[in-house]
């Protein structure tokens, strides 16, 4: 008999709106966790000043992980391709081991595979021609300034090479090398949150920041 009662209260649960609720929280949390963030989207926080004054400390972004084409685990190849990394692209990468680092990096992408770069007094130039379209560049007003003179290198086949907004103050390819298209994690394409950790309260959230695509 007791058996029978709780047999009933637990066929009276499952067919309940919690246990609705309960399954589609843990259907959802298996499409995020298990499908959305391996292959599809996935957020990253933005930790040191190298991409100002596009990406700030406290920026908190989206990355589209089949931007560039979906990593099959465990091999080289990519499947589902939407575009091939371009020049002017926002991206996430593993750094090089040159770099010291196993974080991931966001850097802007300024050279693909047979480009030629070279940095002339602190400027840009892409197989001989000054860049000149880099209206997101900040620059700063004190010495040392570093990188200010580099190459020209001439960009590998299936590499990259990345830059730092934040030009003359940023780590990147010209210290540590050029990028494995392989190691690219995806596109940054939105700031989906902005928190200042040095402002007063009332200015710690950059509304104006949230939700503004990045390009």
């Amino acid at each position: 008999m007791a058996k029978n009662k709780q047999s009933t209260r637990e066929k009276s649960f499952r067919d309940s709106t919690i246990w609705e609720y309960i399954k589609t929280f843990a259907f959802a949390f298996v499409l995020v966790f298990g499908f959305m963030r391996p292959f599809v989207v996935e957020g990253f926080s933005i930790p040191s000043s190298s991409m100002e004054n596009t990406l700030l400390i406290g920026d908190r972004i989206f990355v589209s992980k089949f931007a560039y084409g979906i990593k099959i685990p465990g091999t080289k190849h990519r499947i589902l391709a939407f575009q091939e990394p371009e020049v002017g692209d926002i991206f996430v990468f593993d750094p090089p081991p040159a770099a010291g680092k196993t974080q991931k990096f966001v850097k802007r992408l300024v050279g693909v595979e047979g480009d030629t770069i070279e940095i002339r007094n602190g400027e840009l130039y892409r197989n001989g021609k000054r860049v000149t379209d880099e209206d997101y560049i900040k620059r700063i007003n004190r010495s040392p300034l570093r990188y200010q003179n580099f190459g020209p290198v001439t960009v590998p086949e299936d590499h990259v090479f990345a830059m730092g907004d934040n030009r003359d103050l940023s780590s990147d390819s010209r210290a540590w090398g050029f990028v494995p298209v392989e190691d690219i994690a995806g596109r940054a394409f939105i700031r989906y949150w902005s928190w200042d950790k040095n402002a007063n309260w009332f200015h710690k959230i950059r509304f104006s920041r949230i939700g503004r695509p990045l390009s």
